[in-house]
């Protein structure tokens, strides 16, 4: 769906309500969605599934398509990591955070340091994985943030070419979330 397609929808939406909604922004809401895309960790495990599965299919038929993996430990490192790298690579394509059972049963503990993965608790992982997504999505909100405000100024300016390449980018945007 493009991003006119997605106002459009949210003010037919908002005009079924019979001038109650009226003080809502079609495009605000839009705005929300598309910063707000995974609503569940279900989402996002699909997501991600599609992708290893791409990922690992391209590597099958070519193993030059391999991909890299960054440690992770915390999600704020994480989403320092994901940014870094779109900022670098303009992509997040074959790149990941993966989960060293080591640092997690060292530093993740509830309990302090423990010595060896077998010792961490059964919350630490799905915490950790929480908070990794957390920061992902916080990373997608403020880049879209971004995109929307320079649409606004492109609007205001009357830059048409500026605001359609900036929607462009919005519709073809590519998550940190992977």
């Amino acid at each position: 769906m493009t991003y006119h397609d997605q106002i459009a929808q949210n003010r037919q939406l908002i005009t079924s309500f019979d001038g109650r909604w009226d003080g809502i922004d079609a495009e605000a809401v839009a705005r929300m969605q598309l910063q707000n895309r995974f609503r569940t960790g279900l989402d996002i495990a699909r997501y991600t599934a599609a992708i290893m599965r791409r990922d690992m299919a391209a590597y099958d038929a070519d193993p030059s398509q391999y991909t890299q993996s960054l440690g992770c430990w915390h999600g704020f490192i994480g989403q320092q990591k994901m940014i870094s790298i779109k900022k670098h690579f303009q992509s997040t394509d074959r790149r990941y955070l993966y989960l060293s059972g080591w640092m997690v049963a060292a530093l993740r503990s509830e309990f302090g340091p423990l010595p060896d993965q077998s010792m961490h608790e059964k919350t630490s992982v799905p915490a950790l994985i929480e908070e990794l997504y957390t920061f992902l999505r916080q990373a997608d909100a403020r880049e879209l943030g971004m995109m929307f405000r320079e649409i606004d100024k492109a609007r205001e300016s009357g830059n048409n070419v500026e605001e359609q390449r900036l929607i462009h980018a919005v519709e073809n945007y590519q998550t940190h979330v992977v």
